[in-house]
């Protein structure tokens, strides 16, 4: 019960990496707040996890709708302790020249604009309750970036920058944040990462991995559990690598 009496809200909580860790914590004692922009999937996810699971509809990248999102944690609990930016979106793994601007465009509003519209909205209410957690999950693809997925690179490229930058800052209000640095993984993104999803595709990116296999969502959860507990209270402006080794 590494985070009972915690409240946490898990963005992009419905599916994939979001609703492990969303289930990972409410297991060790948290409320969870499980925001996404599918609603429905949303809701079934926090019924699945039960009594320590709330469900809202909310676009990271609209500012009321993420004010709606924190004012649900402070509504149930009064305080707001962890923040784990966990929604992201990606073009088709192909030519940066054939991205369209429109793909472009969410791409930077959800995995980069997001991260600021939720640090003004969350950061005060942390500063209200002496401190708190965010994590910002972003990719082995902002650390060592290949080729066909430029864009997406770039945008976790921003995520880790600005995940230390946060942490330097936000620091002397015994706010840490750190950054999740998945390998590609078992999630509903898997086919835009890949281009498609074959055994041959999948061959092609497991043997760039040392351990041999693509990231589960519960590897994820695991890292993430640990940097939102007491036990990483030393621990902030670390993007932690969680990819079996992609990035030695």
């Amino acid at each position: 019960m590494r985070l009972e009496g915690k409240t946490a809200i898990v963005t992009g909580a419905a599916s994939g990496f979001g609703k492990a860790i969303a289930q990972r914590f409410a297991s060790e004692g948290a409320l969870v707040i499980i925001a996404d922009r599918n609603g429905p999937a949303a809701e079934q996810t926090a019924k699945s996890i039960g009594p320590r699971a709330r469900a809202i509809q909310a676009d990271v990248t609209q500012k009321q709708q993420v004010i709606e999102m924190v004012a649900m944690a402070l509504a149930h609990s009064g305080k707001l302790d962890i923040l784990v930016n966990n929604a992201g979106f990606s073009h088709r793994n192909g030519s940066l020249l054939e991205v369209e601007e429109e793909t472009f465009d969410q791409i930077m509003a959800v995995n980069a604009k997001a991260l600021y519209l939720a640090a003004l909205v969350a950061i005060p209410e942390m500063e209200k309750n002496g401190g708190g957690v965010i994590l910002n999950t972003a990719s082995t693809a902002g650390l060592r970036p290949r080729p066909g997925l430029t864009w997406y690179n770039a945008s976790k490229g921003f995520a880790i920058t600005a995940t230390k930058s946060m942490a330097a800052e936000l620091g002397p209000k015994n706010i840490r944040v750190n950054a999740l640095c998945p390998v590609v993984g078992e999630t509903p993104m898997l086919p835009l990462f890949l281009g498609e999803d074959t055994q041959e595709k999948r061959a092609e990116f497991t043997a760039g991995i040392p351990l041999g296999r693509l990231s589960q969502p519960s590897d994820i959860a695991s890292a993430a559990l640990w940097l939102a507990s007491d036990e990483a209270a030393f621990i902030t402006g670390v993007a932690l690598e969680v990819d079996g080794g992609r990035c030695v």
